[in-house]
């Protein structure tokens, strides 16, 4: 298929009455972005991803801990993390993000950037 077309992220990601729902939206061998949907007061405890990740809030609002750093994430926001940067991901309000993980940005060889 020449394109992927998700037309209403809500639809695709409601969000639970009480927990975290999370789904595969799309996968190649260059990228796959999950979907998230958070209840209020859910949280993805600390952890690190081996590859670097794109968060981007859909609606919501997100109070992330990356690397010891607080920083607030709305509607709207981008966020890069690098690869095995720790990070906590708490809900304060029912709220849906997509996080896109990035194999082909890595070399896995020499854990840096690839040149294409």
């Amino acid at each position: 298929m020449p394109a992927t077309v998700i037309t209403d992220l809500a639809a695709e990601l409601t969000v639970p009455e009480d927990g975290t729902l999370s789904r595969v939206l799309y996968r190649d061998d260059r990228l796959r972005v999950v979907g998230f949907a958070f209840a209020a007061g859910q949280e993805l405890t600390e952890h690190t991803s081996a590859l670097p990740v794109v968060i981007q809030v859909v609606h919501g609002h997100l109070d992330l801990v990356l690397g010891g750093e607080r920083t607030e994430a709305r509607p709207g926001s981008w966020i890069h993390l690098r690869a095995r940067l720790p990070h906590t991901v708490p809900a304060t309000e029912p709220s849906v993000m997509l996080l896109t993980m990035l194999p082909g940005a890595e070399s896995p060889a020499s854990g840096t950037p690839s040149a294409d």
